[in-house]
């Protein structure tokens, strides 16, 4: 199985910084975990990759009310589900054959597998929040399985 790289970014809130884009350049797809807050932000992600982005509790103008809430994606025999708040998740990731949830909404980085399900949050790529890091994620598809590590964006 040839690897597939995944671009991870949330909580972007309007503002695209140049390393994360630089960070996405060769991703065979983007997740965007929500709270884009301009639709510039999904055009230039668009040109790098195919794009996957759920909508986030700002995401409130016209253009982001179609975005779905959540999404579920299929890669490399994988599967990945994507919500923004991982406080209103839905669904019970391993009975529904979840191997990934990935979420946004805290603006901190998280790893933890919990019954064979992974979470991870990338943190937020955007505007600083309090002392949290700038952060944005990558997972790697392979032949040996999943693997996802954070990326700071800022020191």
């Amino acid at each position: 199985m040839k690897p597939i790289h995944i671009g991870v970014i949330s909580d972007t809130h309007g503002l695209l910084r140049p390393e994360a884009l630089e960070l996405l350049q060769g991703s065979d797809y983007i997740f965007h975990l929500g709270d884009v807050g301009h639709p510039m932000i999904l055009d230039s992600l668009a040109k790098l990759a195919p794009l996957t982005t759920v909508r986030g509790n700002i995401d409130k103008a016209p253009w982001a009310q179609a975005l779905p809430l959540t999404e579920w994606k299929e890669i490399g025999g994988y599967t990945f589900f994507l919500q923004h708040i991982l406080a209103d998740l839905a669904i019970d990731p391993p009975s529904a054959g979840v191997d990934m949830v990935l979420f946004g909404h805290s603006h901190k980085p998280f790893l933890e597998q919990k019954e064979n399900v992974w979470y991870f949050n990338p943190g937020s790529a955007g505007k600083r929040r309090f002392s949290l890091p700038i952060t944005m994620g990558k997972i790697l598809v392979s032949a040996e399985g999943l693997k996802a590590e954070h990326f700071y964006l800022e020191v």
